[in-house]
């Protein structure tokens, strides 16, 4: 049935003081976890929290799951679905300029600019692009 995570069983509960967080018990899901390396683990986190059988399947998690056991050489398609996507400032500034861009074509169409947004949080990180001319005055 989509819209149901299949994986629910293995949701927790960690309390801390008097806060609690849910959070998906992956080494339970067999001992392959164990020898994922940590990037796959990252894929497999989004696929099981993500899982509706929908948009990410469970066949998606098993994929993710027995990646080493030559699954990857089949040219296998993983679902992720990032909770936020970080922007360089050499890249992300176009990406930033496209979406102002956007906005701009959407009201002069006299439609919503305020519609034109990402589908995941973004934040756009200015590393070394900023200037000082005044420090310490």
């Amino acid at each position: 049935m989509a819209g149901t995570n299949p994986f629910q069983k293995y949701l927790k509960t960690l309390t801390v003081g008097s806060k609690e967080f849910k959070y998906f018990d992956l080494p339970a899901l067999g001992s392959q976890y164990d020898k994922l390396p940590y990037s796959i683990r990252v894929l497999l986190e989004s696929a099981v929290r993500n899982c509706d059988n929908f948009q990410v399947r469970e066949s998606d998690v098993d994929n993710v799951l027995n990646w080493n056991q030559g699954k990857a050489a089949e040219g296998v398609e993983i679902a992720f679905k990032p909770a936020r996507v970080i922007l360089q400032d050499l890249t992300g500034v176009a990406a930033v300029v496209d979406f102002a861009a956007m906005r701009d074509a959407v009201k002069v169409l006299g439609g919503n600019p305020d519609k034109i947004n990402p589908i995941c949080p973004s934040d756009l990180v200015i590393d070394h692009s900023v200037q000082a001319d005044f420090v310490r005055s």
